[in-house]
């Protein structure tokens, strides 16, 4: 009887953790999954005025934070993972826009951000200052990491910041169809599986009891996809809804 009983108990820890484990490949990789679309639309069309850069912007300066508060906090590897996936595609969009840009540019005036000019700032025309920038930024956590690891709010900080900046992700794509009075050149693919995106990882952080400031940030970004999503509605995808 006891052979009995132990072997549903297994199979039933063996499905857990098989849940579990791809329920994590989801996490590491399903928040790229969101910028194929939105890649694809901007290969076809040769044009990058619906997306906002300033996204990539958010989720690199998120992410790298994010990398330095794991080592304060060590929690769920799965998160460590997602965010070098993330950063790596946020790289990728750059140079796809960067190299679109370049070809389409009539002007022969580049910006480049050794000119300090605020007025420019990410709306490089190489996508070397993209690089530089973020290394820059990435040597400058590591100093303050360094030198106050020790430190319980600075960590905690680190952590709320790195999730402060990740929950703002759709704002500057917000702001961007706004300023447009459009969404055209926007996947509307991309703000969808944003949205169910967060769903699943707000969810997840809750059943995983990650810290507080994870599902907090899961939140706002769903809020602020149902707005996009709201501007796809109002604006009409130039009285056609494209889902391309």
């Amino acid at each position: 009887m006891d052979v009995e009983v132990s072997l549903p108990e297994e199979d039933m820890e063996g499905s857990w953790t098989l849940l579990s484990w791809l329920a994590s490949c989801v996490m590491v990789f399903g928040g790229a999954l969101p910028y194929v679309p939105q890649y694809q639309e901007i290969q076809r069309s040769s044009n990058t005025e619906g997306f906002s850069t300033r996204v990539c912007l958010v989720l690199l300066i998120a992410n790298i934070l994010r990398i330095f508060f794991w080592i304060g906090k060590q929690f769920e590897l799965t998160l460590l993972f997602q965010s070098v996936v993330m950063i790596l595609t946020m790289f990728a969009m750059l140079h796809l826009c960067c190299t679109v840009l370049n070809t389409n540019r009539v002007s022969t005036k580049q910006h480049r951000l050794s000119e300090l000019d605020l007025r420019y700032f990410w709306k490089w025309s190489a996508f070397e200052d993209y690089l530089l920038f973020c290394f820059g930024f990435t040597v400058l956590c590591a100093l303050l990491t360094l030198l106050l690891l020790d430190s319980v709010v600075f960590v905690e900080a680190l952590g709320s910041l790195a999730l402060m900046f990740e929950a703002m992700l759709g704002l500057p794509q917000l702001l961007q169809n706004l300023h447009n009075h459009s969404t055209r050149g926007m996947s509307v693919k991309m703000v969808l599986l944003w949205t169910a995106g967060d769903v699943f990882k707000t969810t997840y952080f809750v059943i995983n009891e990650s810290p507080a400031q994870f599902w907090v940030c899961g939140s706002v970004q769903i809020f602020i996809d149902v707005a996009i999503l709201f501007q796809v509605l109002y604006y009409g995808q130039d009285t056609r809804i494209k889902l391309g």
